[in-house]
């Protein structure tokens, strides 16, 4: 079952791929084109070509599970690629599957206590 957590991290592939590739497949992007572990439990996200469809992919301490959903009407959004390796927040992931459109979002500010180590 797919859960979105804080504690987990959120990979971005920027190129579209074919939708109907295998858990294997797609760990090899994550290994040879990402250079990422793909068994690390990290989620990686793949879009197709018309961002009608979206795959997560993550390891399971007993194999790989994929999240896959088709769109009947509409496109996902796929956040522009920022930095080396393109990361998301589950927050993001979540507005992206939920169809919010995240340029218009706006976060209040918030205090967030630092850990006694700063």
């Amino acid at each position: 079952m797919l859960a979105l957590s804080s504690s987990c991290r959120y990979f971005l592939y920027t190129q579209p791929i074919m939708i109907s590739s295998s858990f294997y497949k797609l760990a090899a992007i994550v290994n040879q084109q990402m250079h990422l572990d793909p068994l690390t439990g990290d989620v990686y996200i793949f879009f197709n070509r018309r961002a009608t469809h979206i795959k997560l992919l993550q390891w399971q301490q007993d194999g790989f599970a994929i999240y896959y959903k088709r769109l009947e009407k509409g496109t996902f959004e796929i956040p522009k690629p920022g930095g080396v390796q393109p990361s998301l927040t589950s927050t993001q992931l979540m507005l992206i599957l939920q169809g919010i459109q995240m340029d218009k979002i706006q976060y209040r500010r918030r205090y967030f206590r630092q850990s006694a180590d700063h």
